[in-house]
């Protein structure tokens, strides 16, 4: 009974316990409370039925995004059209649908806070191939 009880504990732990990436972005949004509002919206929407943070699902994770478009000047607003708009052909064949119910300024809060959350490894950019 002790070893279960043990067994469950280290399970829990395990599920529970704080990961990097979480921490990280813990760390940003301290430090860029303005990103709070994205993140908000992206979590109120159903972004993540298709976007994971590390993984992609039916598109790409975003922290996939965020590496591919790292140092762009255009990618905030990129992001926000495509958010808006939706687009193909942008990450194979996926389709990104259209969200016209978001307005032009909450696709740039959400995009922001795409491009925040820290860049996955160059190769998880390609984990989908454009």
């Amino acid at each position: 009974m002790a070893l279960i009880a043990f067994g469950v504990l280290n399970v829990g732990w395990l599920i529970m316990r704080p990961t990097p990436a979480a921490d990280a972005m813990k760390s940003m949004l301290e430090a860029r409370p303005e990103l709070a509002a994205g993140k908000a919206l992206i979590e109120g929407s159903d972004c993540m039925r298709c976007h994971g943070m590390q993984r992609h699902f039916v598109g790409p994770s975003f922290e996939a995004i965020s590496a591919r478009y790292a140092g762009e000047a255009y990618a905030v607003e990129h992001l926000a059209r495509r958010i808006r708009e939706g687009s193909v052909g942008i990450w194979g064949n996926v389709i990104m649908p259209r969200h016209p119910q978001i307005t032009p300024e909450q696709s740039q809060q959400m995009a922001a806070w795409v491009m925040a959350v820290p860049p996955a490894a160059p190769e998880a950019a390609s984990q989908v191939r454009p």
